[in-house]
């Protein structure tokens, strides 16, 4: 029995306990006997008993049975394989796997007692462990049945499951977290092993691609990022100085001044940009408002980039506004009534009441969603690679071609790579500023929150 068939006969043995259990504290209940808890908590402690060890079960072998089995099928490659590198055994490895799963284009004589080991280590593992999870998933239904008595505390109990469910969620998000920044940690460590941070952090000229012999023009590379971080300051500038008026304006207009009837239309229409698909904005910016910018400034005298960062910039913004009108919607409408008819009670008007008692108490959830539109331009890659280009320009007119931190780690990871390379390493030096720079920012708009929370709990 495969895993996903194995899974659903977990689910469905989980929902038969849950019967199981609630029905026979029901019959107790029904001899006039007071329960300790409801019905449902014996129901749901029967069910939790029932389908989480075989699930837990299930996920350490999925695990670990991989590679158990390759290592067992190292013995059964032939002598010279064995002798080989790691490489050339993963490589056999392979295709012994492909072979046994009929992916393989003909047969190796070589290769074929390791395949048919493969094939009955397979099936021996699929055998066991449907009897192992199944069994103990019965196991569960029995005991825990037969637990089910007046005096079990089966509220307490399932709440303590929960609550240990919860607790390890949240451990697997933080242990996430701490092993994608182990990682660039890592990667970054030894970049910055081949090129010094000074150069990286200070340097002006971007040029990452390194020469195959020691001969060739540039065979060292360019890994001065500021021409980077600014192109990436630049647009996200500009996004962030049409989405945060317009965003923030709309959102006090829906909130304060529009009808029911408007906003029930309004809203809708203006969420409707945060689901078109990047790339459509990609294409838009490159065909549609770059030859607008283009002639615009051909008219004035100026000379205007095909690429250019105002245009991925305005339709970065454009694309970010949901962001800032919905948040901000939902922060103002959040704010207490009584503030509003205590500022009205003092002969404020209703734009005098925004201004200087709604905006103020909402400015909490204001930054934090400016400081979630600042991210979303910060780490936009699409629009700029199709509307600013590839080029690290170190230059601050919008009408120049730049690219973005972003943009230049897809680039570099892009296609068969050297991973101890710097080329490659340096995406995630550059991913390693990008955390840096969020975090700053969170650190930022954390501080404010508390400031103007303290004034207005």
């Amino acid at each position: 029995m495969n895993y996903s068939s194995l899974i659903i006969v977990v689910l469905i043995l989980l929902g038969a306990g849950y019967l199981l259990g609630r029905n026979r504290a029901r019959a107790i209940a029904g001899q006039g006997v007071k329960l300790h808890s409801l019905p449902t908590h014996y129901g749901a402690l029967v069910a939790l008993w029932t389908g989480l060890p075989p699930l837990l079960l299930l996920l350490l072998w999925a695990l670990a049975e991989g590679p158990v089995v390759d290592h067992l099928l190292v013995a059964q490659l032939p002598e010279a394989v064995q002798q080989g590198s790691s490489a050339d055994i993963q490589l056999a490895i392979s295709k012994v796997h492909n072979l046994a799963s009929a992916a393989g284009v003909g047969a190796v004589a070589e290769l074929q007692p390791a395949v048919e080991h493969l094939v009955a280590l397979e099936s021996r593992a699929n055998i066991l462990h449907s009897g192992v999870v199944l069994s103990l998933a019965l196991l569960g239904v029995a005991v825990t049945w037969r637990r089910v008595q007046p005096q079990l505390r089966a509220r307490s109990e399932v709440e303590g499951i929960v609550r240990k469910l919860l607790f390890a969620s949240s451990g697997i998000a933080v242990l996430t977290t701490l092993g994608i920044l182990a990682s660039v940690l890592f990667e970054a460590w030894m970049f910055f092993g081949k090129v010094s941070v000074f150069e990286f952090l200070f340097g002006t000229s971007w040029s990452p691609q390194i020469a195959l012999r020691a001969d060739q023009s540039g065979s060292s590379g360019s890994f001065g990022a500021v021409p980077l971080f600014a192109g990436t300051l630049l647009i996200s500038a500009i996004a962030m100085f049409i989405a945060v008026p317009i965003g923030l304006m709309s959102a006090i207009y829906l909130s304060e001044y529009a009808s029911p009837r408007v906003r029930s239309y309004a809203k809708p229409a203006l969420e409707i940009l945060a689901g078109i698909p990047t790339v459509v904005y990609g294409f838009f910016a490159a065909l549609t408002v770059a030859p607008v910018i283009r002639s615009i400034g051909a008219s004035w005298g100026l000379e205007v980039s095909s690429e250019s960062a105002l245009a991925a910039g305005l339709v970065m913004g454009v694309m970010i506004i949901p962001f800032v009108s919905s948040l901000s919607d939902d922060v103002i409408n959040a704010v207490p009534q009584s503030l509003r008819d205590g500022s009205y009670g003092l002969g404020a008007t209703r734009s005098e009441t925004v201004r200087q008692v709604v905006i103020p108490a909402a400015l909490p959830g204001i930054v934090g969603a400016v400081m979630l539109a600042v991210s979303r331009a910060i780490g936009e890659t699409m629009i700029v690679a199709m509307a600013a280009g590839l080029a690290a320009n170190l230059t601050l007119n919008p009408l120049d071609s730049v690219t973005t931190v972003t943009v230049q780690i897809v680039t570099l990871l892009v296609g068969d790579q050297e991973f101890d390379s710097p080329k490659t390493l340096a995406a995630f030096a550059l991913g390693l500023v990008l955390f840096l720079v969020t975090l700053v920012l969170n650190y930022v708009a954390l501080k404010i929150v508390q400031k103007y929370r303290e004034q207005y709990d």
